[in-house]
C-alpha cells in the first residue's frame, strides 16, 4: 500500500459517476478532502438513464435540498431545462412540486464540465472490480486497468451496473444499460466480504423520431410562462458559484421573452443580475429561465394496444419467466399495467422531447420487455405514433442491489468500516432520491476523514431524512421511489423551506459559500420578522380567514419572491403547521431515550420473537429508531421500554 497521500491515495474514493455519485464527489471534495471520481465511462458521468426530466412530487422538493445544501443537481438542471412546470399548481402549497424536462445530453455535459473544474476532486475511467477491506475495514478499490485505488472512505454509486442484465424479449444482453457495460466481479467481492446482495429490475421506454409523430392527433403541454427553479438565487452572488463556464453564452437574456419575471423579482437590480448570471446559466447555448421552452404532448393507448400486449403477454421478459429481479411498483411496465389495472381500458401516455438539438422522443409510461416485433406493433398502436420510428428498443435491466438495512444512518456500512453505498445500490430508483442519497454519503465519508460529527437529518427536517430512515429502517422489496406521501410531517417540508430548513447543516459542513451563508441567515431572519409582525399586527388574521386585508408593507413586498411566500405559507398554515411541531415533540420524547448497548433482545421477556430478531440485527440506538423497524408493533415498544427502565435502573 502507498504512503498517505501519495499519487494512488485519496481521502474519499466514489465508484461510479451517476447522480448519486457526482453529488457525492462534489460534497466531499468541496469540504476539502482529496477525492477520486471513478467511472467505467467519462463520456457518460450524469447520464439520464431514463426520462431527462429532474424533479415531480416529492423528487422536487429532494432537488430544492439538495441545492441548500451546496448540491449541483438543481443548478445544472435549470441551466439546461428545456420546458419548466410546477406540478400541483392548484393544490396546497406542501404538495406542488417543481419538475423541468432538461436537454439530455446539456445535462450531461455540463455535469462532467463542473466535476472536471472542481478542486480537490480528480475523475478517472477505469471500472472498479473489487473492493480491498482488511479487518472489517476499508482500504481502496482495485480497477480492471490493474491499478490499485486506497483510501480512507469507499462509496459505491454503482446505479444498474453489478450484474446488470437487459432483456428484450427472450434476447439477453449484459450491461448497466444499453450500449454499456456490466460490471461482472464487483458483487462477488462484496458478498465476499459478508455484504447481503438481492436482485431488482427497472426497465425504460423505446425512443422515437419526433418527424414521425402525429401531433395533430395529441395533447399538447406548454411548460409555465413563470418557470419555477430548482435553485434558489436569491441568497446567490456569482462568487457562489465554483466554476465559470468557458462554453457558455454570455448574451444577457431577454426577460420579456423567457419568462424569467419571478426569478429577477428577486433582485433589486434585475438587469444586472440577468447579465451576471447569464454565463453560468447557459450551457453551450442552453437557456434557462423558460427560454423558448419546448412543448411535450399527451396521447395514450387503444384497445388495440391491450389486445397486441394480451396476446404477447408470454412472450414478455417479465411474465415469460426471464426475470427474477422485483421491479418497481410506482412505474410498472405497460403489460404490468394492463395486468394489474385490468378495468382500465387505455392508459395516458407522455411525448418529451429528449434534447434541442435532436429529433429523440421519449415515450414516457410505454416502459415494456417485450420483443421488438411486439414493441413495434405496440407503439404503432398509439394514437399519433401510427408511423413512429424506432430508433432506440424498450428493454428491462436486471441488477444487483445491497439491502440497505445493512447501513448506519450515516449510509456507511455496518459491516465494512469505511464502506458507503448510494444511489441504486441501496435499493432505491431515481435521479434524486440517488443524488439526495449521495450528497449525504459524501458528506459523513469526508466528515469521517475530518474528524467531524456526521450528517444525519430528521424525518421532520427533510425528504432526504425521511428516506434514508425508510431504506436503513424499513429496507425495501422494490425500487424505492419517494412520495409525499412518505413524509408524515410534510406541511414542514414545504420546497420553497428547504434553504431555511437546512441552514444549520450547510453551515456545519462548509457546504455552501460564506457568501451565502449569510445571505440565507438575513432571509431566514426576515422571515422570523414578517410572521411575527404579520401575527402582532392582526393581519396574520386576516390572511388566514381569506378576508380582504390592508395592502402588503412596501417593506414586506422588497423582500425576494421566496421569503415572501415562506412568510405567507407560515402564517396561512400556522394552525397546521403548530400541530405537526407539537407532535414532533412528542415523538422527540422516544428519540431522547437510547438504548444501551449489548442488549440479548433474545432474553427480554415478553419481547415478539421478530422484534426481537429485528432489534438485533439492526441495531436501533433509540427507542424512536426502534419504533419505525418494519413489523416493530406498539406492544414490542412497551415491552422495550420496561426493560430499558429496568436495564438502567
Amino acid at each position: 500500500m502507498p504512503e498517505k497521500f501519495g499519487e494512488n491515495f485519496y481521502n474519499v474514493i466514489v465508484c461510479g459517476g451517476g447522480h448519486a455519485g457526482c453529488e457525492a464527489a462534489l460534497a466531499a471534495a468541496r469540504m476539502g478532502v482529496r477525492t477520486l471520481l471513478l467511472t467505467g465511462n467519462l463520456d457518460t458521468i450524469a447520464q439520464m438513464s431514463c426520462n431527462p426530466a429532474i424533479g415531480g412530487l416529492a423528487k422536487g422538493h429532494i432537488v430544492r435540498e439538495i441545492d441548500a445544501l451546496g448540491g449541483e443537481m438543481a443548478v445544472n438542471s435549470d441551466a439546461t431545462a428545456i420546458q419548466f412546470r410546477l406540478l400541483n399548481s392548484s393544490k396546497g402549497p406542501a404538495v406542488q412540486a417543481p419538475r423541468a424536462q432538461c436537454d439530455k445530453k446539456a445535462y450531461q455535459f455540463r455535469m462532467k464540465f463542473i466535476l472536471e473544474r472542481q478542486q480537490n476532486l480528480r475523475i478517472f475511467q477505469a471500472e472498479v472490480t473489487e473492493i480491498l477491506a482488511k479487518g472489517g475495514k476499508i482500504r481502496g478499490v482495485r480497477t480492471n486497468l490493474g491499478i490499485d485505488f486506497f483510501g480512507d472512505a469507499v462509496i459505491l454509486s454503482t446505479g444498474t451496473f453489478l450484474r446488470g442484465l437487459l432483456h428484450v424479449g427472450s434476447a439477453k444482453n449484459e450491461g448497466g444499460r444499453m450500449g454499456d457495460f456490466s460490471a461482472k466481479t464487483l458483487t462477488k467481492s462484496l458478498i465476499d466480504n459478508g455484504i447481503e446482495i438481492q436482485r431488482l429490475k427497472t426497465g425504460t421506454p423505446a425512443r422515437i423520431l419526433g418527424s414521425s409523430i402525429d401531433f395533430s392527433k395529441c395533447s399538447r403541454q406548454d411548460g409555465d410562462a413563470s418557470p419555477t427553479l430548482f435553485a434558489f438565487y436569491d441568497t446567490r452572488c456569482m462568487s457562489d458559484f465554483p466554476v465559470g463556464n468557458s462554453g457558455g453564452n454570455s448574451a444577457m437574456f431577454h426577460v420579456e421573452h423567457c419568462g424569467g419575471a419571478e426569478f429577477l423579482a428577486d433582485f433589486p437590480e434585475p438587469d444586472r443580475e440577468v447579465e451576471k448570471f447569464a454565463p453560468v446559466l447557459s450551457f453551450g447555448g442552453f437557456r434557462a429561465f423558460g427560454c423558448d421552452q419546448l412543448a411535450c404532448y399527451e396521447t395514450h393507448t387503444t384497445e388495440k394496444t391491450a389486445d397486441i400486449i394480451k396476446k404477447n403477454l408470454g412472450r414478455s421478459a417479465m411474465y415469460g419467466g426471464s426475470i427474477s429481479g422485483v421491479g418497481p411498483r410506482y412505474c410498472p411496465s405497460i403489460e404490468d399495467k394492463f395486468v394489474r389495472f385490468a378495468g382500465h381500458a387505455t392508459h395516458r401516455l407522455f411525448l418529451e422531447p429528449e434534447g434541442r438539438d435532436t429529433d429523440e422522443w421519449y415515450i414516457n409510461g410505454l416502459s415494456t420487455s417485450m420483443p421488438y416485433d411486439v414493441q413495434e406493433d405496440i407503439v404503432h398502436s398509439v394514437e399519433g405514433l401510427e408511423r413512429a420510428v424506432i430508433v432506440r428498443p424498450a428493454y428491462a435491466v436486471e441488477y444487483d442491489a445491497a439491502p440497505p438495512t445493512q447501513l448506519k444512518d450515516t449510509l456507511e456500512s455496518r459491516i465494512v468500516e469505511g464502506l458507503f453505498c448510494a444511489g441504486q445500490i441501496n435499493g432505491t430508483s431515481g435521479y434524486e432520491e440517488a443524488a439526495g442519497q449521495g450528497l449525504v454519503a459524501g458528506v459523513n465519508a469526508a466528515s469521517k476523514v475530518l474528524g467531524l460529527a456526521p450528517l444525519v437529518m430528521g424525518r421532520h427536517e427533510s425528504y432526504i431524512g425521511v428516506l434514508i430512515d425508510d431504506l436503513v429502517r424499513k429496507g425495501t422489496q422494490e425500487p424505492y421511489r419517494m412520495f409525499t406521501s412518505r413524509a408524515e410531517y410534510r406541511l414542514l417540508l414545504n420546497h420553497n423551506s428547504a434553504e431555511l430548513r437546512l441552514l444549520g447543516y450547510a453551515r456545519r459542513y462548509g457546504l455552501v459559500a460564506p457568501g451565502r451563508l449569510e445571505k440565507m441567515s438575513k432571509k431566514r431572519d426576515d422571515v422570523d420578522y414578517w410572521v411575527g409582525a404579520f401575527e402582532k399586527s392582526g393581519m396574520a388574521d386576516s390572511l388566514r380567514r381569506g378576508v380582504p386585508s390592508p395592502a402588503l408593507p412596501d417593506s414586506f413586498n422588497r423582500l425576494s419572491k421566496s421569503a415572501r411566500d415562506e412568510v405567507l405559507y407560515r402564517v396561512i398554515y400556522k394552525g397546521y403547521l403548530e400541530r405537526d411541531l407539537r407532535q414532533i415533540e412528542k415523538m422527540g420524547t422516544f428519540e431522547r431515550v437510547s438504548i444501551p448497548g449489548g442488549i440479548d433482545y433474545s432474553k427480554v421477556s415478553g419481547l415478539r420473537l421478530e422484534a426481537a430478531q429485528k432489534f438485533a440485527r439492526f441495531k436501533p440506538a433509540t427507542v424512536g429508531q426502534a419504533m419505525r423497524i418494519s413489523g416493530v408493533s406498539p406492544a414490542d415498544v412497551n415491552v422495550l421500554l420496561v426493560y430499558i427502565k429496568a436495564f438502567k435502573g
